[in-house]
């Protein structure tokens, strides 16, 4: 089994990854760490609260960075205006919340939990970086026991918040700049590969005729985001990003990448927190990154299904 903490930041993806990652038989799922990001920490913690209540996810849950690591504050997508709603997770009755946090800091927990750990563990952060970032600046040590870091956000070719950069990376690229540059195994799960695992109506009908609680919250979540992407972008299909992270570490042949030179974008113009990959290999610069590329949709989606499956 695959040993991993979980960064988030919910979000409607997030919710899909914290589901595919509690029930699949090859993921140990260590805890979860929040960060703000898709909203304010408030907010994504009480939504990784509300997840975890309704899918029976018992594993430790620690809220961690509300900004980033240099800026004062986040580029929060906060309000009725984003494609996650009001409370970041809109579309589901999720009831009284029963989990609770640990009350250890996320940057702390992610230390504590690396360093006493026997095993190495991977990081697998969804949403911006400053979490992991902050850890790796106050305890390098951790670096050593880290097996790799399994990130959703970037692009190789354009961004979604500016023409060169995706949202996660562009929320706190100093942090992102720490995490690339840290000499760790990286694999990125950019917009180019995540906008490929769409959630299209026959997926839903899909994991609605499994007829369970998990697969309730996937259809009541993708339902009500299938109409924000549709409104905003135009999309009949939103793209699932997140849970490409979980299903790359169980099943790896699902996916197509180029190992390249990664690095980021900090110059404050047009650049700003952009992910240049060398995918062509025009300089001889170390390559640092697996730059997901393709993936095998039904294959995918099918992987997504086996976990739903596992839920009473």
């Amino acid at each position: 089994m695959t040993k991993i903490i979980l960064d988030v930041d919910p979000g409607h993806d997030d919710a899909i990854a914290i589901m595919v990652a509690h029930k699949h038989p090859e993921i140990d799922l260590l805890g979860i760490t929040v960060v703000s990001g898709n909203n304010s920490l408030e907010k994504t913690l009480r939504n990784t609260l509300n997840i975890c209540t309704w899918l029976g996810v018992d594993v430790p849950i620690s809220a961690g960075m509300d900004r980033p690591i240099v800026r004062d504050r986040y580029l929060s997508c906060d309000g009725p205006g984003d494609v996650h709603g009001e409370t970041g997770l809109d579309g589901h009755d999720f009831g009284e919340i029963t989990a609770k946090t640990t009350g250890i800091h996320a940057v702390e927990y992610i230390i504590q939990t690396v360093m006493a750990s026997e095993e190495k563990i991977t990081l697998v952060p969804t949403g911006p970086l400053s979490n992991i970032g902050m850890a790796l600046r106050m305890e390098p040590k951790i670096i050593e026991k880290i097996e790799r870091i399994v990130l959703m956000g970037g692009a190789y070719g354009t961004g979604n918040v500016t023409p060169s950069a995706e949202f996660n990376l562009y929320a706190d690229p100093e942090a992102a700049h720490i995490v690339f540059s840290s000499g760790l195994p990286i694999v990125m799960m950019g917009l180019d590969l995540t906008r490929q695992a769409s959630c299209t109506q026959e997926v839903s009908d899909k994991m609605a005729a499994i007829g369970n609680r998990a697969s309730e919250l996937f259809v009541n979540l993708m339902e009500f985001f299938r109409g924000t992407q549709k409104r905003e972008f135009g999309w009949d299909a939103p793209p699932v990003h997140d849970p490409t992270t979980i299903v790359y570490l169980t099943n790896p042949e699902l996916y197509e990448t180029t190992h390249c030179n990664c690095q980021i974008g900090l110059s404050h113009d047009m650049t700003y927190g952009r992910t240049v990959c060398d995918m062509h290999h025009v300089t001889t610069e170390p390559r640092n990154t697996h730059v997901a590329t393709k993936i095998d949709f039904d294959g995918f989606w099918e992987v997504v299904a086996e976990t739903i499956r596992r839920y009473n």
